[in-house]
């Protein structure tokens, strides 16, 4: 399960900036797909090859007046309630003020792992003056710059340093996890309901009923799932503060210890930037995935084609997910959600042979040479599948900088075509050989 890590601060000091920093540079896992990289506070990035889900509180606001302290502690406490680590961003250019040490005093109470960011330090002047942070008592104070890109790598090693060890379990007895997600009042907790066939979730016409992530166990013919049902994911300018941040929390929590997402959408509201946010977050996650139209008693199957059309133009970057109009009001096809995610399920547990990939690329290559970057082209020199739930794939080449992200589709494409993977995102990972050891492997381009 990925690590939640949290980038806190007052106002003003630079959080969203170090967020876009880290989330949007070549050692994040981030897709440029519309409308779901603008205005984002949430991002699955890959840290050393730790992968991390950050969160960015930049809605967090301390508004100044009596209640100051009382507003401090409650969003702090609210923030971090479910973070394994804390960016902590304080800004040396205005130095350490009131506000800072109490944010520092009710992070040191809390005992989370915090990394100290002292953001604005661009030059030697600013990164001196960051020792003034000592005082916080929160260990070394970092110089960094997230405008200008200074000082993020020694950050983003301090953070791995803290992660907490990851949580090993055996796999064969696991049971398959499946949540619904998605925005507010859009029906996940009725249709978890419809599923079981009794209320053992709270369900309301007040959007936001459900604040956290809720366990069901439910029997099936082929054994016992989980059914995790979660608060709904607000807009950016809703998800700021109090529960609603510490809903979004959670619910990333949800996506992140789930094999397979089921991402319901309302149908009398059609698709929505929100919805493309939260099925880009979950093809980050590389997780399975599968949509649930709910509220199709409102539309009809006559719209079927047209819906899909829809659904093909702005999500096209999970292609591969099935899709389901269903309702949880009447049960309509809600009978068909368990098998097609569980089919999903399975897809993430296929394992190839190593003589398999290999041929497939060959293949590949043969009918479409990576593109050349100057002077110089990819060279693949073998291909094998790393591991399962996500299907990895491991793909050593001459130098990973000559890949282009077309091509990189192509091969996901490929796989996908001739071995299914229905539903379920691919990790494709591109790792650096020298040419001594390449040439006992045999080169593949």
């Amino acid at each position: 399960m990925e690590p939640i890590v949290s980038i806190v601060g007052r106002p003003n000091v630079g959080k969203s900036t170090l967020f876009n920093r880290i989330a949007g540079g070549p050692i994040a896992i981030v897709e440029d797909l519309p409308g779901t990289t603008r205005d984002r506070i949430f991002a699955s990035v890959d840290v050393f090859g730790h992968r991390v889900t950050l969160i960015d509180t930049g809605g967090l606001e301390l508004k100044p007046g009596d209640e100051m302290s009382h507003k401090v502690k409650r969003q702090v406490e609210l923030a971090i309630a479910e973070s394994d680590a804390i960016i902590f961003v304080v800004d040396v250019r205005e130095g350490l003020i009131a506000a800072d040490q109490e944010i520092a005093d009710r992070l040191r109470r809390l005992g989370k792992p915090v990394v100290l960011a002292a953001n604005k330090a661009e030059t030697e002047q600013l990164r001196t003056a960051c020792t003034d942070f000592y005082r916080l008592g929160l260990g070394d104070p970092l110089p960094v710059s997230g405008h200008h890109g200074k000082g993020i790598m020694e950050l983003l090693e301090a953070l791995v340093n803290k992660l907490p060890a990851a949580e090993k379990q055996a796999e064969e007895n696991v049971r398959p996890r499946l949540a619904f997600v998605g925005r507010p009042n859009v029906g996940k907790s009725m249709m978890v309901n419809a599923i079981v066939g009794e209320e053992k979730v709270i369900v309301d016409g007040i959007a936001g009923t459900t604040r956290d992530a809720t366990d069901t166990i439910f029997k099936e013919d082929d054994g016992e799932v989980v059914l995790i049902d979660t608060a709904g994911l607000r807009k950016r300018s809703k998800a700021g503060t109090g529960l609603e941040f510490y809903t979004l929390v959670r619910t990333l929590r949800a996506i992140n210890r789930c094999d397979v997402a089921l991402l319901v959408m309302d149908a009398s509201e059609s698709i929505t930037a929100q919805d493309m946010h939260i099925a880009g977050y979950i093809k980050e996650a590389c997780k399975g995935i599968v949509l649930l139209i709910n509220k199709w008693d409102l539309v009809g199957d006559d719209k079927q084609i047209e819906y899909r059309d829809v659904i093909n133009r702005r999500m096209r970057f999970i292609s591969h997910a099935p899709v389901l109009f269903v309702s949880a009001l009447t049960g309509l096809r809600v009978k068909d959600i368990i098998p097609v995610a569980l089919d999903v399920w399975r897809e993430r547990q296929k394992r190839l042979p190593d003589e398999v990939i290999d041929k497939l690329v060959r293949d590949a290559v043969v009918s479409h040479a990576p593109p050349p970057r100057g002077t110089r082209r990819l060279e693949i020199f073998r291909a094998y599948q790393g591991g399962i739930n996500p299907p990895s794939f491991t793909f050593l080449v001459n130098d990973p900088a000559l890949l282009h992200f077309s091509y990189k589709r192509y091969l996901e494409n490929r796989l996908r075509q001739t071995f299914g993977f229905t539903g379920t995102s691919l990790e494709l990972l591109f790792k650096k050989v020298t040419k001594k050891s390449s040439k006992t492997r045999g080169k593949i381009t």
